[in-house]
């Protein structure tokens, strides 16, 4: 679409976790990345889940205070400078898709959800990134307010990826939801975590690693209390941890609580966080875990940087994806160049952005994910593979456009396909897939030759193609295929016009 944007001279990223919210900025220098500014707020989103999990009017309104708070200190970087993402509540939340429309207006950034894996991998991007580097493999561990995560890599590459459905919020309302920290609860809670932990322990355990590292607010602050206490110097141990339980046991209620080196915002939900480290490092047989300051927004702003400097994390999953489902890599390339042909001759008529090129490019390059399963009705399977499948680099939102895309690139087209996605993206949608749509058609012999095309106008629901003289005469599956496809279109009240 346009030229590479320069790197911006600042990058900011923003986690809307389940328990808290954080925004790290920070300079570019040289490909390196300096922070400059950490701001913290508690916004306890996990506990703002109603039994229908839905989000309570009371957390969505912090929600949003927060954020606009954090959009003034943001609100002088450019677009494509802020990396702001959701996790574990927001995956769960039924009414996510509104709190993050209201949200992104608020900031004035777009704000995407990520997977569970997704969350793990910028993880161990943030936290290998903070830590010297070591010969090796490495266990990196986060305990947020929904899920936690376990992550074995080498370097800064994360080769083993694990997000278990438990929190310090989920753990701490499940079992000490009244303050009680007896014994008895903590048995629970312990064999709660144990269970969750149950179908990863070996082999985790085989794969093995040479040092742990652990990330993010429990396991900050329980490295806080074993150092305020005196019972290590630098790292966690499991008897350190014990000897933390044992006094909150005595203490018989979150209230009466008075732990050295714990803030009072993480006070009540400590108990749930600690009961899960410790089932982990009993689970895994961890003998000792330095804390690191790196985690998620770090590694946002790593992968962010990465992007930057074509280093994109996405470009390497597209490839994978295309080797392990046998894709063509030729006949994906000939599709993505002329959607994109097309795409540009559309960009001003349709306001199309840079990422919707990205998408359209995406989805171009993995159309045909589906004929691993079948050829009839390929597209429908390629969709459900992308929608479901871990792809490092993308987030859910824009795996769920990639799915429609491909899900539309062929036969019957339908509005109802459009339905499941945020209602202001759903024109632009409809109108890549009917670029990506095109493209295909135009390769439909899986040539590289197709009939010339020496003009392409845009307006509104309407496309005009026009073609070279003789081209379509010369090509006459292509002009039996654009009459069949005018007729598909006329669906979605779409116009296409084809001249020579």
């Amino acid at each position: 679409m346009n030229d590479q944007q320069k790197s911006p001279h600042y990058l900011a990223a923003i986690d809307l976790g389940s328990n808290s919210f954080h925004l790290v900025v920070a300079r570019i220098e040289d490909g390196h990345v300096h922070i400059l500014d950490r701001i913290k707020e508690m916004v306890r989103l996990g506990g703002g889940l109603d039994k229908n999990g839905r989000l309570s009017e009371e957390a969505r309104i912090r929600a949003l205070s927060c954020l606009d708070r954090f959009a003034e200190r943001v609100q002088k970087l450019p677009q494509g400078s802020v990396a702001a993402v959701g996790t574990n509540t927001l995956r769960q939340a039924k009414n996510s898709r509104q709190f993050l429309q209201s949200a992104s207006e608020v900031l004035g950034h777009p704000i995407s959800i990520i997977g569970g894996k997704e969350e793990a991998r910028l993880i161990y991007l943030g936290v290998s990134h903070s830590l010297v580097t070591e010969d090796g493999k490495r266990l990196v561990m986060d305990i947020g307010g929904g899920s936690t995560e376990l992550i074995i890599g080498e370097g800064f590459e994360p080769l083993h990826l694990r997000s278990l459905e438990m929190g310090c919020v989920s753990m701490s309302r499940a079992f000490f939801r009244s303050g009680k920290l007896s014994k008895k609860n903590w048995e629970k809670a312990g064999i709660a975590a144990h269970l969750e932990l149950r179908p990863l322990r070996h082999y985790f355990r085989k794969v093995g690693w040479v040092s742990a590292a652990g990330a993010s607010g429990t396991i900050r602050a329980a490295g806080s209390v074993v150092k305020a206490l005196g019972l290590e110097t630098y790292n966690i141990t499991l008897d350190g941890l014990h000897k933390i339980r044992s006094r909150m046991i005595e203490a018989g209620q979150v209230k009466n609580l008075d732990l050295p080196g714990l803030d009072s915002d993480r006070r009540p939900v400590f108990a749930g966080g600690l009961a899960i480290l410790i089932a982990t490092f009993e689970a895994l047989k961890i003998d000792t875990m330095q804390v690191s300051d790196g985690a998620l927004r770090e590694g946002l702003l790593y992968e962010r940087l990465g992007r930057i400097q074509s280093e994109d994390t996405r470009l390497k999953t597209i490839s994978s994806v295309q080797q392990r489902f046998q894709i063509s890599q030729k006949h994906a390339r000939r599709v993505s160049l002329t959607s994109h042909r097309l795409l540009n001759a559309c960009e001003k008529s349709w306001n199309l952005r840079q990422e919707d090129a990205e998408i359209l490019h995406w989805a171009s390059s993995l159309h045909e994910i589906g004929l691993a399963v079948s050829l009839s009705g390929y597209q429908k399977h390629g969709a459900y593979l992308l929608e479901e499948a871990d792809l490092p680099g993308f987030s859910l939102e824009e795996q769920v456009r990639m799915s429609v895309l491909v899900r539309c690139h062929r036969k019957k087209i339908s509005k109802k396909f459009f339905r499941g996605l945020p209602k202001k993206d759903q024109k632009t949608a409809l109108r890549l897939s009917i670029l990506l749509r095109l493209a295909a058609l135009l390769h439909r012999s899986r040539q590289d030759e197709t009939a010339v095309i020496e003009q392409v106008v845009a307006s509104g629901n309407n496309l005009t193609l026009k073609f070279a003289q003789y081209e379509l005469i010369n090509h006459p599956l292509q002009r039996a295929s654009l009459e069949q496809e005018a007729k598909y279109l006329k669906n979605v009240d779409f116009n296409l016009k084809f001249t020579s």
